[in-house]
């Protein structure tokens, strides 16, 4: 299992195979109560879904998830309203969405988490992914984020009989 430990507002340790790692996390903390749009990290246990890419940038990693390549009008959708919240779409997409393939380094990595997806209930949050940190570790929108590095050297290690342990914030 993979257990992710707060320690202070939008930082963490993400503990696999008794090794520790940094991360970030929402910049409004951890919490069980997640809504669309509030900067929380979900906590509970989650499975791991599918690893999306971007081929233009590094190469088709080995995961015992299934992978997939991104291209350019790949997105997830954000909007409760619409029948495919919280799921992959094709852009242009008519409602709102979020964009896979994007400028940063972001998304050259993802992990799909397992939340609100089976099936997604509206407004109780989408789009919750493990993907690469910024440089400085800034503060998301709700996801789990590491070193693009570490996140290539997990990848290998990843099955769909691992769960992500997202432990709820203390204090």
């Amino acid at each position: 299992m993979l257990t992710v430990y707060p320690l202070e507002r939008s930082r963490g340790i993400l503990r696999f195979e008794d090794r520790e790692y940094p991360c970030a996390l929402g910049c409004n903390d951890v919490r069980s109560t997640k809504r669309e749009g509030d900067g929380v990290t979900p906590a509970g246990i989650f499975s791991l879904r599918q690893v999306f890419y971007r081929p233009d940038r590094l190469p088709p990693p080995t995961s015992g998830l299934p992978v997939r390549a991104l291209g350019p009008n790949d997105g997830w959708c954000d909007d409760p309203g619409h029948r495919d919240y919280n799921r992959f779409v094709r852009l242009p997409f008519e409602a709102s969405h979020e964009a896979l393939w994007r400028e940063d380094n972001l998304y050259d990595v993802i992990v799909i988490v397992g939340h609100n997806d089976d099936p997604p209930h509206p407004g109780l949050g989408s789009a919750i992914f493990i993907h690469c940190a910024t440089q400085d570790f800034a503060p998301t929108q709700g996801c789990v984020v590491l070193a693009r590095e570490t996140l290539v050297e997990l990848l290998p290690r990843l099955a769909p009989d691992i769960a992500l342990h997202i432990m709820e914030a203390q204090g």
